[in-house]
């Protein structure tokens, strides 16, 4: 379900999925994707509100994908042997991430 939170970041408030919810001191934070501006931000719970019906059906301006068959791959370095091969990742590198974006540009 698409809700309304207030983001921080951009001053104004944004459509949202909401993806986690975790309990701080001071109340609850949601993990958001805000689904206009194809980005995840942090949102303390007194900053979202349910959508209204016609708002709703206006459809999202940002999607969700992955690229298909793309693995992350990283570079392992064996001090030992003095070598350095690239290998499979559980995760992207920062760099990977920061390359892929500068493409997209």
């Amino acid at each position: 379900q698409v809700y309304v939170v207030f983001s921080e970041e951009l001053k104004c408030w944004c459509r949202a999925l909401v993806e986690s919810v975790w309990c701080q001191a001071d109340g609850y934070q949601l993990g958001c994707f805000l689904v206009d501006y194809a980005k995840y931000c942090s949102v303390a719970s007194e900053n979202v509100r349910v959508l209204a019906g016609a708002f709703a059906k206006i459809p999202h301006r940002a999607k969700k994908c992955r690229l298909h068959c793309t693995k992350p791959l990283t570079l392992h370095i064996d001090y030992c042997e003095n070598t350095a091969k690239i290998g499979p990742a559980k995760r992207w590198d920062t760099a990977a991430i920061q390359h892929f974006r500068k493409l997209l540009e």
